[in-house]
C-alpha cells in the first residue's frame, strides 16, 4: 500500500474479528472444569439414559471422537433427551469457584481494537457464568453458543439483520420423537460391516465445518479476515478448512492447521503484537452485555 505511506495513512488491520473458544482457551485446563464435566456426562449417561457403566468409557470415546461432542454422538445413535436438562446436569455441578477473575486477560482484551466474539459448543448459561467468574463478561460483542447453532424457533438463519440473535432465547429441545432403536457404535467399530456408515447427528457443533460456516454467517464474518482461537486441534483444523486464520491455545507445539500456537492465552500480545498496532485505540467495554443482536451465538 504505497499510497498509505505517502499520505501518512495507517494500513487496514489484517483482521476484522477475533473469534474465541471459551473452555480451556480463556482459562487453563488445570482449572478442573473439563474433568468434572466429563465425569458429569458419564453420570448422565448412566442415570438418565440407562447406559450400563461397563460401556460408558468406550462409548464416550467413540461418540466424542466421531461426533465432536458426546452430546452430539448420543443424539446421533438414537438417544432422545431434553437439551436443557442435559446441559443443566453436566454443567450444574462444575467447580466454577476454581475460575478466578483475570485482570491481565481483561486488560489485553479491552485494549484490542478489533471485534471479539465467543464461539463455544457450550450452552448459554455455562458461557455467561464462566465469563462472569473470569471477569470478562463485558469484553465480547456476542456469544455464539449451543442455542445459537441449534435454535428451535427457526429452521434457517434469517437474512434480516434485525432478526439475528447471538443467544437463543427459546428453550432448546430435540424436536425428534424417541427412537427405540439405538445404533451400536461399539459393535460398528468392533466388527465393521461392508458399506455400513455412522448415523448423522441433528446437533450442529464444532468441529463440523458447517458449524463454523454457520457461525461466520450469523456474525457476518469474512473467514479470511478472522482469527480463530481454540484449544482443540481438530477445531483449529476445521477452522483452517473453511478459511480462518488459526491459533491453537494450550501448547507451544504448532500442529498442521494452526498458524500460531500459544502456551497460554496470556501470550497473545507477545505472539501477535500486530493486533495492537493501529491508530484506533480501544478501551470500551460492551456495557456488561455479551449478546448483541443487531450489530453483528458452543
Amino acid at each position: 500500500m504505497e499510497y498509505e505511506d505517502i499520505y501518512g495513512l495507517s494500513p487496514r488491520p489484517k483482521y476484522d474479528c477475533l473469534l474465541f473458544d471459551l473452555d480451556d482457551t480463556l482459562y487453563p485446563l488445570s482449572s478442573g472444569l473439563a474433568k468434572a464435566c466429563g465425569n458429569n456426562i458419564k453420570d448422565y449417561m448412566v442415570e438418565k439414559l440407562g447406559i450400563g457403566k461397563e460401556k460408558i468409557v468406550e462409548l464416550s470415546n467413540y461418540l466424542y471422537k466421531n461426533y465432536g461432542t458426546t452430546m452430539a454422538g448420543l443424539r446421533a445413535v438414537g438417544y432422545d433427551f431434553d437439551y436443557d436438562d442435559y446441559h443443566s446436569y453436566v454443567h450444574g455441578g462444575l467447580p466454577y469457584e476454581n475460575l478466578k477473575a483475570d485482570p491481565q486477560l481483561r486488560s489485553l482484551l479491552l485494549t484490542l481494537p478489533i471485534r471479539k466474539i465467543i464461539f463455544t459448543n457450550a450452552d448459554r448459561v455455562h458461557a455467561i457464568k464462566a465469563l462472569s467468574k473470569l471477569g470478562l463478561e463485558d469484553c465480547f460483542e456476542g456469544i455464539i453458543c449451543f442455542e445459537t447453532l441449534n435454535p428451535t424457533h427457526k429452521n434457517t438463519v434469517s437474512d434480516d439483520e434485525d432478526d439475528v440473535e447471538f443467544l437463543g432465547s427459546v428453550s432448546a429441545t430435540t424436536g425428534v420423537a424417541n427412537n427405540p432403536e439405538i445404533f451400536d457404535i461399539i459393535g460398528h467399530f468392533a466388527d465393521p460391516k461392508p458399506g455400513a456408515t455412522l448415523p448423522k447427528t441433528p446437533i450442529v457443533c464444532k468441529p463440523q465445518d458447517s458449524a463454523i460456516e454457520l457461525a461466520l454467517k450469523i456474525a457476518k464474518l469474512n473467514p479470511q479476515r478472522t482469527l480463530f482461537f481454540d484449544d482443540s486441534v481438530r477445531n483449529i483444523q476445521a477452522g483452517k478448512r473453511v478459511g480462518l486464520h488459526t491459533v491453537l491455545v494450550g501448547t507451544s507445539q504448532r500442529p498442521k492447521g494452526a498458524d500460531y500456537a500459544l502456551e497460554s492465552i496470556h501470550n497473545i500480545k507477545q505472539a501477535l503484537p500486530e493486533l495492537w498496532e493501529t491508530d484506533v485505540k480501544s478501551d470500551v467495554s460492551y456495557a456488561g452485555q455479551v449478546a448483541v443482536e443487531t450489530s453483528v451465538t458452543a
